[in-house]
């Protein structure tokens, strides 16, 4: 098949000002190098920016995703992000790193699942769902990891900080998005809850919430100094 033959070819520009015609699997061989050479997953925007112009960076990915499902390696979508992991079925072959994380506390964990189905969520809500005080080393653990950030701050007296999960938590537990989180039938199957579960219990559907909520104010600058996450004048605290 000639260029002529074909419109539907992605199209690039050439320095010259000439129109060069560029093959589709000469385009997802850049999308996959791009995301390979990257140590971040890489949105479709940085994508879209160095892919021929008029290309479908979706459909792209979705193809290459599709290439690599049955590989050792395959390409996974995490939030509005892309990138290579090991297949989940071959995890157990690749020898844990030494200096891995310790496991979270018990107290961690719950407090991690409940920022992650309740976002955005405040410190005292929290306390209130758990029952009791939340530690601030608690909450520390989880901003080290990079699972938890500061969302933004709640309109209401007092202005509590909200909290919520990041791309980092997505990547770690194998999620597309947040509506991917295991539901109540499918974590009493798992043997996550006990059969004494009270009546009327229920888990709440995880929402994607990206974006501010209508009760929410961004972090600004002075929140950060406030918060001890940056010192007065706008520098990290070490």
């Amino acid at each position: 098949m000639t260029p002529d033959q074909d419109d539907d070819l992605p199209m690039l520009e050439a320095e010259e000002g000439e129109i060069e015609r560029m093959s589709l699997i000469e385009v997802e061989r850049i999308a996959e190098a791009l995301v390979f050479a990257s140590a971040e997953p890489v949105s479709e925007a940085f994508l879209s920016e160095r892919l021929p112009r008029g290309t479908d960076v979706g459909a792209v990915m979705r193809r290459l995703m599709e290439v690599y499902a049955p590989r050792g390696v395959n390409l996974i979508r995490t939030g509005e992000r892309w990138a290579f992991r090991t297949a989940a079925d071959l995890s157990f072959v690749i020898r844990k790193d030494e200096n891995e994380a310790k496991k979270l506390s018990r107290a961690a964990l719950e407090v991690l699942a409940i920022i992650a189905y309740h976002q955005p969520v405040t410190r005292a809500e929290i306390e209130e769902i758990r029952g009791v005080q939340t530690s601030k080393g608690t909450l520390d653990v989880l901003m080290e990891a990079g699972w938890v950030r500061f969302r933004g701050r709640r309109r209401t007296p007092g202005r509590p900080v909200t909290l919520g999960t990041t791309v980092e938590f997505l990547d770690h537990f194998g999620l597309e998005e947040l509506r991917d989180l295991p539901g109540l039938e499918e974590l009493k199957g798992a043997g996550l809850l006990s059969g004494r579960i009270p009546p009327g219990f229920a888990i709440p559907i995880p929402q994607n919430v990206d974006d501010l909520a209508e009760d929410e104010d961004p972090i600004t600058q002075l929140d950060l100094e406030e918060l001890g996450l940056l010192t007065p004048g706008g520098e990290a605290d070490e």
